[in-house]
């Protein structure tokens, strides 16, 4: 310890010549961390018997210590090993330096690591690893790692659905995955539900090499195994196999997202057309009631049958999965009539992903993804809730169509 204190610049140089310096560094800062943790516990206990270290508590101590727990600590100086403090009882002690990451920054390290140990990093990745300031990391470190990140994505993925979920929305966002040599695309998706209680709820999450029909039909086949129930109403983009995969898995209306509808008609129009389209459809999304919607349908019809021939077309032809909403309660239909309430969270997976740039493996997308859903997932049941329970219950009570044709899966043992 005296060495530490009283080296001088001489020393030092010394050191910087033979190369040791960055060992009498480590050295260093494991010693000052280790008299601040055992300065913050002191100060922890004291606070919370009423007397410092050496003194008398005035009354029976509801605390002592209990020895320590290694962690280790990554640093621009190397890996430390520290042992963190520990006490009986009360709150646990947690060091001030260091910060508690939450499961989606777990996973969003675990993957860069990944990346970066099986030497399929982009000039990004690189950075990231720079700016961490982590070295010597090893392949089972990182497997150390993602094992526990993976664990708690798949028990979140894999549990059980318990009661009935009347709305359910289905997204997918494409990302670049390294895969035998090739860096290819491949689908993320995602399925949200609203619950009968009225709580938002993650319900599932998976990777595919192309955004197919087959591929969605098993995707809802593994959601409806585990529990999926009482879905009135799926809300999603356009994509045929899947609207193919609602109809014979779920056999449900489709509610077609007004919002990418609008968007996509603009593309068949001039740009100084564009405000006269947008404005006529928002009248048919923000009708009174769906008789008035079906008549403005045929109005905008009429209007634009001469300027934009396409538009009338693609809006005919789309007409009942477009107003489908409608046949719900109308205090609903913002919320089901497009999938922008998931804007926030697919923007934030999309951050996310932007940051590694190419994913190593399929395993890597799910991790990431997957932590960063059960966050949300978490914030969604203990906040405010999406829909009144009341309201859904209505929802619930409609009855089943007479003529609908659904496969019956197996039942699993």
């Amino acid at each position: 310890m005296v060495e530490v204190q009283s080296m001088t610049v001489a020393d030092v140089v010394a050191r910087a010549a033979d190369g040791s310096l960055d060992e009498f560094l480590k050295n260093a800062v494991a010693f000052f961390v280790r008299e601040l943790m055992e300065a913050e516990i002191c100060a922890e206990i004291g606070a919370e018997i009423g007397a410092a270290r050496g003194q008398v508590a005035p009354e029976s101590r509801e605390t002592h210590r209990n020895g320590y727990r290694p962690r280790g600590w990554e640093t621009r100086v190397g890996e430390i090993e520290l042992l963190v403090p520990r006490k009986r009882s009360g709150t646990a002690y947690f060091p001030s330096f260091l910060e508690a990451r939450r499961p989606a920054e777990q996973a969003i390290f675990a993957v860069v690591m990944e990346a970066y140990v099986n030497g399929v990093s982009t000039r990004k990745v690189d950075r990231l690893v720079e700016q961490l300031g982590v070295h010597g990391m090893t392949k089972d470190r990182v497997s150390a790692i993602c094992r526990g990140l993976d664990e708690r994505v798949e028990a979140f993925r894999n549990r059980p659905l318990e009661g009935n979920y009347p709305y359910l929305w289905l997204d997918a966002k494409h990302v670049k995955v390294r895969d035998q040599g090739r860096v290819v695309s491949k689908a993320v998706v995602v399925a949200y539900a609203v619950h009968e209680s009225g709580v938002r709820e993650v319900l599932g999450l998976d990777v595919g090499e192309v955004e197919t029909g087959s591929f969605w039909v098993e995707f809802l086949r593994g959601l409806k195994r585990r529990g999926l129930a009482g879905v009135k109403l799926c809300i999603t983009d356009q994509h045929e196999g899947l609207k193919q995969a609602v109809a014979r898995v779920l056999g449900v209306p489709w509610q077609r997202c007004t919002v990418h509808f609008a968007r996509d008609m603009g593309a068949h129009v001039r740009r100084d057309q564009r405000g006269m389209l947008s404005a006529a459809l928002r009248e048919i999304f923000q009708a009174e009631h769906g008789d008035q919607a079906r008549a403005r349908v045929g109005q905008v019809l009429e209007k634009l049958a001469s300027t934009a021939p396409k538009v009338c077309e693609l809006l005919e032809a789309a007409e009942e999965d477009l107003i489908g909403f409608y046949a719900f309660p109308k205090e609903h239909w913002p919320k089901i009539r497009s999938t922008n309430p998931l804007e926030r969270v697919n923007k934030e997976i999309g951050r996310r992903s932007d940051v590694v740039g190419i994913f190593p493996n399929d395993a890597a997308v799910i991790r990431l993804c997957g932590a960063l859903l059960l966050e949300q997932n978490d914030e969604w049941l203990v906040s405010r809730r999406y829909l009144s329970a009341e309201s859904l219950a209505t929802v619930l009570a409609k009855p089943e169509p007479v003529d609908r044709t659904v496969e019956e899966l197996p039942v699993a043992a």
